[in-house]
């Protein structure tokens, strides 16, 4: 099945939205999804990256209002 939007025509927000929902559908309908080799390798360097004093952590809630207030 082929699923076609009308990309052109949504706005960034339409566009996040619809992302979301894909991914809380993904999330329930298939607990059984493993991710790429390459997704844990990144997940490696970025553990590393915590370690080492390089990278931290910001509070989910307060990045997703930080998206939402840049494009809109």
């Amino acid at each position: 099945m082929s699923a076609t939007l009308p990309l052109e025509k949504m706005s960034i927000s339409d566009k996040i939205s619809t992302m979301e929902l894909l991914w809380e559908d993904i999330c329930r309908n298939v607990p059984e999804f493993t991710s790429p080799k390459w997704h844990g390798d990144i997940l490696k360097k970025r553990e590393e990256s915590l370690k080492q004093g390089k990278d931290e952590f910001e509070d989910w809630e307060k990045a997703k209002k930080d998206i939402w207030n840049a494009i809109s």
